[in-house]
């Protein structure tokens, strides 16, 4: 695995989507937590004595497809699920968060997080073609390759709700670094039943990006279109996705589990020049310890 394979490895693993840790244990909390959603802080799910770091390795096989013309899926053998949560501070996966209202009812925290959509780009490849992406004949061979696009540190704000009714994470974010100088908003309902050691969950969402944050990522100059590539503006859009996970405890320590996921790219990504396919699929197949 080269350095940016791994960068975008452990990008897409931290991202709120991430679908392939086992799901919560017997001991952990009995409000069905999702693998992917970060604890809401040390005071609620550190018990006197037990360590504040959690670990857990899953060694499996899964795949997250590429969207993008002439790119390469993302393959995923291993998932490290690394987090520390202090009374208020809390690490989780590559986040950095500051929790400021934690209650029975609701979770309120500030983060920190790198933008997961770059991830694609660092899978891409370049090509002479003597076609346009329309199907018309070029004069010469026409040198065609994605735009290159940088990461993004984005701040933000996550809200969590969890009952028995299941549990609602609703998230701003907004770039400082200068990157796309855009906002996204992420709503996520799941809902998970626990039956022993049986445990499964679905869950639902869409994500709001705004129109700098669209253009940033799925646009196309004037600097960088040629015969080949048309320039292309995007505007805001939606994305919509369901994810379903599976999985059996073993032990206190070994979970296998199955999880799938599909993202439904908004209208104006989908029409972008650099992208080929609009569905965005994932899916992992393993066994996790829990350390």
């Amino acid at each position: 695995m080269n350095f940016q394979t791994g960068i975008a490895l452990f990008i897409l693993l931290a991202s709120p989507a991430h679908l392939y840790a086992a799901a919560p244990s017997d001991q952990d909390s009995t409000a069905t937590p999702s693998a992917g959603t970060k604890s809401p802080s040390a005071s609620t799910d550190t018990a006197a004595g037990e360590s504040r770091w959690q670990l857990s390795v899953a060694l499996g096989y899964g795949l997250r497809t590429n969207p993008l013309i002439q790119s390469d899926d993302i393959p995923i053998i291993v998932d490290i699920d690394i987090a520390w949560f202090g009374d208020h501070f809390f690490f989780d996966n590559g986040d950095l968060g500051l929790t400021v209202i934690d209650n029975k009812l609701v979770t309120t925290s500030i983060v920190a997080r790198i933008n997961s959509d770059r991830v694609f780009f660092g899978k891409t490849d370049t090509k002479f073609v003597t076609f346009d992406l329309a199907g018309q004949p070029l004069g010469t061979a026409t040198q065609l390759s994605i735009p290159d696009r940088d990461f993004a540190v984005e701040m933000g704000v996550e809200i969590l709700a969890d009952g028995l009714w299941g549990r609602l994470q609703m998230t701003a974010h907004h770039d400082v670094s200068g990157t796309h100088e855009g906002y996204e908003i992420e709503f996520d309902y799941a809902y998970g039943w626990r039956n022993q050691r049986w445990y499964f969950e679905p869950s639902f969402g869409l994500s709001y990006k705004s129109a700098a944050m669209n253009n940033y990522y799925w646009g196309v100059r004037a600097g960088e279109s040629n015969a080949a590539l048309p320039a292309y503006e995007a505007s805001s859009g939606t994305n919509t996705h369901a994810r379903l996970l599976f999985s059996y405890q073993i032990n206190r320590n070994w979970t296998f589990s199955l999880a799938g996921e599909i993202e439904h790219l908004n209208d104006e990504a989908a029409a972008s020049p650099i992208v080929s396919d609009r569905n965005v699929l994932g899916y992992f197949a393993g066994f996790g310890y829990r350390f």
